[in-house]
């Protein structure tokens, strides 16, 4: 169901971005193409080179591809090319800048500028998604026409327990494949 979609995935800071690493590899095993871009906070947690050897393609990081060049990459290409933008982790700073139409990085100028759907799985310690700027900001997003999905309740890395855990790969790739189950390829 996923062979030939083009998934934009989004990566930010979040210590769930090392779940990253895993939803790559399913998706790149279900076929899809994976255009993997992360935000500056997320390469302290997850390495560009090994998403970039996951995804068979280099990871995107900045605006700018070749400074000495001149050269950017294009935000609204890359939102004409996916077929579905999806942003796991989804940190609290990314979800609030996209509730906001801020544009910090290259993923929330893609958002900005995608025409596809958007997915985006949150995740945070219990505080930071309980508070009612996050709530607020999910809230808009969901108003917006964006995927959100739910945060399960569990262990998380502060030693709290309850919701902010990022939905497990598996789940994240099966929402995927419901999504586009109905959906005819697009023409290429």
């Amino acid at each position: 169901m996923l062979a030939t979609r083009r998934i934009v995935l989004g990566v930010s800071g979040s210590i769930a971005a090392y779940k990253s690493a895993a939803l790559v590899r399913l998706l790149i095993k279900a076929e899809a193409e994976v255009q993997v871009i992360l935000t500056p906070s997320a390469s302290a947690f997850v390495t560009p080179l090994t998403l970039a050897t996951l995804a068979k393609r280099p990871v995107l990081q900045g605006f700018i591809k070749d400074e000495a060049g001149g050269v950017w990459h294009n935000h609204v290409d890359l939102g004409l090319w996916a077929d579905a933008l999806l942003i796991a982790p989804a940190s609290a700073n990314t979800l609030a800048a996209l509730a906001q139409g801020l544009c910090p990085n290259l993923l929330t100028a893609v958002y900005l500028s995608a025409r596809c759907p958007t997915l985006v799985a949150p995740a945070m310690d219990l505080d930071m998604y309980q508070h009612p700027a996050t709530q607020r900001n999910l809230q808009q997003l969901r108003h917006d026409g964006v995927r959100v999905l739910d945060s399960p309740a569990g262990e998380l890395a502060s030693g709290l327990t309850g919701p902010g855990r990022m939905l497990e790969p598996e789940d994240i790739v099966g929402v995927l494949e419901q999504f586009f189950a109905d959906k005819p390829l697009p023409p290429r």
